[in-house]
């Protein structure tokens, strides 16, 4: 028997292992073998050209669509360019996932979203993230169950706090944004190693970064992502909207990009050119000179809005020509494989159009391994054992930990729960799926808040209701509700947000808590009983009602835990773990969106129409937690000093002085933070550094974020020392042309949240000195947008059109 289960274990083994190999292509005895492209020995441009220069016109606009679908006379197999990987290996085209719970390949670890890990400000716990995720990619792909490319992540700054997507990225702040991405991208495309074997020459995967540019309207107000023209400043584009693609391209040359659906200042992202050349590939260097894969994929469909309804192309085969011509080398869907073919035809593009884009996709697959002998590659290797291993499981547990924010606490946490009865209560209080947000996979497990208590005291000293729905406006299920809480000593409700109504394709109307939840929690809270309220979703929500509720005694914010979510919870909340969190979005008060159109994308306040400037940069008025907030279950000091403690600079020294290839690269100061925790509790620490000052053009900023830390761990009574890094771009400002300049004045530090732990202040002076020259737009960049749309022109899921979309007599 034991010899059978053996043999039927090998030939699973076997069969997953010819699997795998039917998805690459034969360089030892296949069509291939002759071909350049297997030479190891050569570079990648010319392994991608000599492969190139066989295919037919025909082919090379089929390797262009995202379901390629190979050469077979090549022996080339069909490769599915779109998987998804936001915060672990993700249901996708590329991605499949085993039915059999039981069997291989059936689950992968499912990490906090984004938005909680940027709440962590921890981006070595960012690139250890990453680094699983994309070691389980790679199992997957080498098992058959995925690709090599993964449309991960999304780095658009979370701009207005109704957007729908907004859980997907690690925040607002463009500074944290760049730091987050770039140890992402290292963890994500192998950086690292592979059980202390380095990846060598070869990729771990190739990393997308979404969505290039100013996209983050889903639908609002009748302004649908397909359609919408973002008119943006090129102060505010540089200064804002692009600083974390900037440091994708040019400081951590992530393989692909994704163009996204919408017009910026009327040209339709897809078919810009002055923004995927100009900027992307020539300004910011992201190909190093050369084409040898590095490629942009459009959004699904995006493609056909570039004809509708941007209108930037009189035909349908005319937008496929612009998008191919200026930069866009693949299509999600199957636009180009519809179109590009009559778009040659009418000599639109031509074949030196088409090798061009081939080539870069190709190329990236070079860079992969994908034609290359499994034994010259460490990745290759990773198998079903090298997914959700206890290295894993203890990282997302950790990940939860640490993005959890502690917003208001009576000295009524931690709790001691020894001998004592609990109300568990609310929509997510028995989460499961709703603790992965978007873009998840299968997990091994889903521990709800539910479940955690319930293992902690026993099932006898829980009592549950979900109570109501979030928007349920009658009293249906309240008996449920007071019967629970009647029989227990303390009461944790669990409420928020989640995808039902934040979500792709949805942007939120409010930003209070619904009305039936406060209903809840407001009687509840008059019990007197111990009350925590712990909020869950991406999207922040004015919390004022909560907080000055004196019923209640603890808020906590833990958005989308991941698969451990409830553990961390509980042992945040019972002083098994402590709190330290950091809000990576303002908290608004709800009236504040009714004074700003999501439309309007325009970042400094503007009194003349009563617009009071959008994140913590700007805004003029009071928040009800501001960005960089959160408590602690212990308190702490802290000391600032300038390495060489020198208060007054030269720019003119600081930048001749610099041997960087980028001037805001070079290196300004180390600040040295001493902290010491004055408190009983041990606890992790994040130092966050503001700069403050009226300096460069006018208005300027409330505060920059400039740099930032954790410490860990951090016992009572001791002091550790974080190091926080400047550069001369971390200090300069924008202008109105978008030249990144360094200008003389009054600089001041100030760590921490208003007032602040600390400050430190100091003086550049000399003449201002631009650190970047940017390239100036084509003055011809304006549109026709429709905002007229056929019924039924636009439909669900990813894309904007269906088949029978695209044939409407739209001319």
């Amino acid at each position: 028997m034991a010899r059978s289960i053996l043999l039927l274990s090998s030939l699973a083994v076997l069969s997953s292992t010819i699997l795998a190999a039917s998805n690459f292509p034969d360089c030892t005895s296949g069509p291939l073998a002759n071909n350049s492209v297997c030479d190891t020995s050569l570079d990648t441009l010319s392994r991608a050209k000599a492969l190139v220069s066989i295919l037919t016109t025909a082919e090379k606009i089929n390797a262009t669509i995202s379901s390629s679908p190979g050469v077979p006379r090549l022996g080339l197999p069909a490769y599915e360019w779109w998987s998804e990987g936001l915060h672990g290996v993700a249901k996708s085209p590329g991605v499949t996932f085993n039915s059999d719970s039981d069997s291989n390949f059936s689950y992968a670890t499912s990490f906090p979203q984004p938005i909680t890990l940027g709440a962590t400000f921890d981006d070595e716990l960012v690139y250890a993230v990453a680094s699983v995720v994309s070691t389980e990619a790679r199992a997957f792909s080498n098992a058959g169950q995925a690709g090599l490319d993964f449309w991960t992540p999304n780095i658009n700054p979370f701009r207005d706090p109704r957007w729908g997507r907004g859980q997907e990225t690690p925040g607002e702040d463009p500074i944290h944004l760049s730091n987050y991405v770039k140890s992402l991208i290292a963890g994500l495309e192998g950086a690292g190693d592979v059980d202390g074997s380095e990846g060598g020459k070869y990729k771990k995967l190739v990393a997308t970064c979404k969505h290039f540019a100013g996209y983050d309207i889903e639908s609002w107000n009748g302004n649908y992502r397909y359609q919408f023209d973002a008119s943006i400043s090129m102060q505010d584009m540089v200064e804002y909207y692009l600083p974390s693609f900037q440091t994708c391209a040019r400081d951590a040359k992530v393989g692909a990009f994704m163009c996204s659906y919408n017009a910026v200042n009327g040209v339709p992202t897809c078919a810009d050119s002055w923004l995927l050349n100009d900027v992307l590939r020539d300004h910011w260097n992201w190909t190093g000179g050369n084409d040898d894969g590095f490629w942009v994929t459009s959004d699904c469909d995006a493609i056909q809005n570039v004809f509708f309804p941007h209108r930037w192309a009189p035909t349908r085969e005319a937008a496929a020509a612009a998008a191919l011509r200026a930069g866009t080398d693949l299509n999600c869907g199957t636009y180009y494989s519809r179109h590009l073919q009559s778009a040659y035809d009418q000599s639109l593009v031509d074949e030196a159009d088409l090798d061009t884009a081939v080539m870069r996709l190709y190329g990236s697959l070079v860079k992969l391994g994908y034609f290359d002998s499994t034994d010259s590659q460490p990745y290759r290797s990773l198998g079903w054992d090298s997914v959700n291993t206890p290295r894993a499981q203890q990282l997302a547990y950790t990940a939860a930990v640490e993005g959890a924010v502690l917003l208001k606490n009576n000295n009524t946490l931690p709790l001691n729960l020894e001998g004592k009865t609990v109300a568990v209560l609310g929509d997510w209080a028995a989460a499961t799926t709703q603790m992965q947000g978007n873009y998840y996979g299968q997990a091994p497990y889903l521990h709800s808040p539910l479940y955690a208590v319930q293992q902690l005291l026993g099932n006898d000293s829980v009592f549950y209701s979900a109570g109501p729905g979030f928007g349920d406006p009658t009293t249906n299920d309240w008996d449920a509700i007071w019967e629970a809480t009647d029989s227990a000593d303390i009461v944790l409700y669990f409420g928020g947000v989640d995808g039902s109504v934040e979500s792709e394709g949805s942007d939120r109307t409010s930003i209070a808590w619904t009305g039936m939840q406060l209903d809840v929690i407001g009687e509840i809270a008059l019990l007197g009983k111990p009350m925590v309220v712990v909020q869950m979703g991406g999207g922040q929500l004015d919390s004022s009602p909560i907080v000055n509720n004196p019923g209640i005694g603890a808020l906590l914010w833990a958005g989308y835990p991941g698969q451990d979510g409830g553990f961390a919870i509980l042992d945040i909340l019972t002083g098994k773990q402590a709190p330290a969190g950091r809000l990576p979005i303002t908290q608004y008060p709800a009236a504040y969106i009714a004074s700003v159109p999501m439309t309007d994308m325009a970042l400094r306040p503007d009194t003349s129409r009563g617009f009071p400037g959008r994140t913590y940069r700007w805004f003029d008025g009071d928040p009800v937690f501001a960005f960089g907030f959160g408590l602690h279950y212990t308190s702490f000091t802290a000391d600032l000093s300038l390495a060489g403690s020198a208060s007054s600079f030269n720019i003119s020294s600081l930048t001749s002085d610099c041997t960087e290839e980028y001037l805001d690269l070079c290196p300004f100061a180390s600040v040295p933070v001493s902290v010491t925790n004055t408190g009983d509790a041990t606890s992790d620490y994040s130092a966050l550094l503001f700069l403050k000052g009226q300096f460069g053009p006018e208005p300027y900023p409330l505060k920059t974020l400039v740099s930032y830390g954790r410490a860990h761990n951090i016992t009572s009574l001791t002091t550790t020392e974080i190091t926080l890094n400047l550069t001369l771009g971390s200090l300069s400002r924008v202008d109105e042309s978008g030249n990144r300049v360094l200008y003389p004045g009054s600089y001041s530090l100030v760590l921490d949240v208003d007032p602040g732990l600390a400050r430190l202040d100091f003086t550049l002076t000399g003449e201002a000195a631009i650190l970047d020259n940017w390239p100036a737009s084509p003055v011809d960049r304006v549109g026709s947008p429709s905002d007229e749309v056929p019924e039924g022109y636009f439909v669900g899921g990813y894309g904007s059109v269906n088949n029978a979309g695209d044939q409407l007599p739209l001319d």
